[in-house]
């Protein structure tokens, strides 16, 4: 086992593990700034008001996007159960 394969290896699960959450925390993060700009226009100063419009959202984005996140997640970990027999050498 190389440093290059080694740094590569932490590059890929890096960018698997941004590009398999970062749908749902760009969701998240839209939804919450549209409630906090609702709640300052309204002054409705709830702070559990955020939690349900998230959770519902997040998990519709996770329900859509889900299959296309597994297949990822398999394609990775296949990739990386195929490169073991490398580190042998």
């Amino acid at each position: 086992m190389t440093e290059s394969y080694v740094l590569t290896f932490f590059q890929n699960a890096i960018t698997i593990a941004v590009i398999l959450v970062g749908p749902a925390l760009l969701t998240s993060l839209i939804v919450g700034s549209l409630i906090s700009l609702f709640q300052s226009a309204t002054q409705i100063q709830e702070a559990t008001l955020t939690f349900v419009p998230k959770i519902v959202i997040v998990g519709l984005v996770i329900a859509i996007l889900g299959g296309w996140m597994l297949e990822k997640l398999i394609a990775y970990t296949t990739q990386v159960f195929e490169s073991l027999p490398m580190l042998v050498r």
